[in-house]
């Protein structure tokens, strides 16, 4: 009897969890809304106040109160879910053409944008390493350290950039679609260089990390060789009957690849994401995007406020030193260097102006959730401890959060230039000033 309790306890306070966290996640989305942040400013920041950073401050420990330890398991079990659809609505949105003959300007712009964050994160990673070298009790090798950290600084998040894109009416604009075609190469970057690190920690020896690297190929193989062809041919004879069941299916091969993927030694989000890459996309399986991926999306965007929460119950800025605020500050400044200062530069080798340069870097500094899902990976398989986490997730919010009222303003001055500019040229030409005798 008392098991049957105890479970029907943990079933309702975890619904009673997941009821606050959609509540409170939507409260704070529809601010971010009216304050012209992306929702998922909203939704991060409402995870971080959920957590020990501000409801753990006030009287009767809340955070435990609403969510115990013994029902964080099963939040997590809905957090990962949401996050495995999440990634691979990710992946089957990503557009290939984004990266067609656009040359060596998006070539050369995106080693600088991926070149110069991934140097700078990697000596922030030397300064960092001294006092963060040790996390729960055992000491993480340089190496995979620095990767993870010049990674998580060198990328920007590809779908809260879209929408900014969107929202700016950017989206047919040379700065727009060269936001995202460099933006979709660092996903891919990002995605790749994850799954080494995540390789790299997990393998107990180079015999058994050359194994997860060979087990990864052999799996992309099969992915394009063999799952591609087989869900084209499927989805070109799949009929309004089979709409019903469509969601079930696509959700069951992400799932089913992310556990694939994680069994290998990579990470259950990069089977998500690539089983994402191999949907068919041709305008004749229209049925398939109306009745699998618009569903699964909604379905994801339900459930990522859990995701956002579990996240913010492992932020805890009040553990945060004099030392680490310190560092907290440079992460966030190196961050912004880098990758405006890469693409900046890159930009402007390539012929570009000042004002489109500053203004695709100020995109490409947007990371936003993706930068979340990295710094959880890296939680969770030991490269960061508690105060660098939560170090990191304030940069990955201010760097998202910053964009978007640095970016009105750049338009503003530039609409306003070019407003001065063609009224100069429209005035008529006054008259000469008479040269008679005096």
């Amino acid at each position: 009897m008392k098991s049957a309790e105890h479970t029907e306890w943990t079933t309702i306070t975890t619904l009673g969890g997941i009821a606050l966290v959609l509540v409170i996640g939507a409260a704070f989305a529809l601010l971010a809304r009216r304050l012209r942040q992306p929702t998922v400013i909203g939704e991060i920041t409402a995870g971080i106040c959920l957590g020990p950073s501000l409801l753990g401050v006030l009287p009767g420990n809340l955070p435990e109160h609403f969510f115990p330890m013994e029902v964080r398991p099963y939040l997590n079990v809905v957090a990962q879910v949401g996050l495995l659809l999440f990634m691979f609505t990710i992946g089957w949105h990503f557009d290939q053409t984004t990266l067609r003959g656009r040359g060596r300007a998006t070539g050369t712009i995106w080693l600088g944008a991926a070149a110069l964050p991934m140097a700078l994160g990697f000596g922030l990673a030397a300064v960092l390493y001294g006092s963060y070298r040790t996390v729960n009790g055992e000491e993480i090798a340089f190496l995979h350290f620095g990767l993870f950290i010049g990674t998580a600084i060198s990328i920007a998040a590809f779908p809260v950039l879209a929408r900014i894109i969107t929202d700016k009416q950017l989206y047919h604009s040379r700065i727009g679609n060269f936001a995202l075609a460099l933006a979709a190469l660092d996903d891919i970057l990002a995605w790749c260089l994850l799954a080494v690190v995540v390789a790299m920690v997990s393998a107990s020896g180079a015999g058994t990390f050359l194994a997860v690297i060979g087990w990864g190929v052999v799996y992309i193989v099969v992915m394009l060789g063999m799952v591609r062809p087989v869900l084209a041919f499927l989805a070109a004879r799949a009929g309004t009957a089979a709409a019903p069941v469509l969601p079930m299916l696509a959700a069951t091969g992400a799932l089913t690849s992310a556990y694939v993927t994680s069994n290998i030694g990579l990470h259950a989000i990069f089977g998500a994401f690539f089983f994402g890459l191999v949907m068919p996309r041709s305008d004749q399986q229209e049925l398939l995007r109306q009745s699998a991926l618009i569903p699964i999306e909604h379905a994801s965007k339900l459930l990522l406020p859990v995701f956002f929460v579990v996240t913010g119950l492992s932020v805890d800025l009040t553990s945060l030193t004099a030392t680490g605020a310190m560092y907290m500050v440079l992460i966030i400044v190196v961050a912004c260097v880098g990758k405006l200062g890469g693409v900046l530069l890159c930009s402007r080798l390539n012929g570009m102006g000042w004002h489109e340069s500053y203004t695709l870097g100020l995109l490409l500094n947007t990371r936003g959730l993706t930068e979340l899902v990295i710094l959880n990976v890296g939680l969770g398989i030991g490269l960061l401890g508690t105060e660098l986490f939560s170090a990191m997730v304030m940069m990955a919010l201010v760097t998202t959060a910053m964009t978007s009222p640095l970016l009105s303003h750049t338009l503003r001055r530039r609409a306003t230039a070019n407003s001065v500019s063609e009224s100069q040229k429209a005035r008529p030409a006054t008259a000469a000033p008479s040269t008679g005798s005096r």
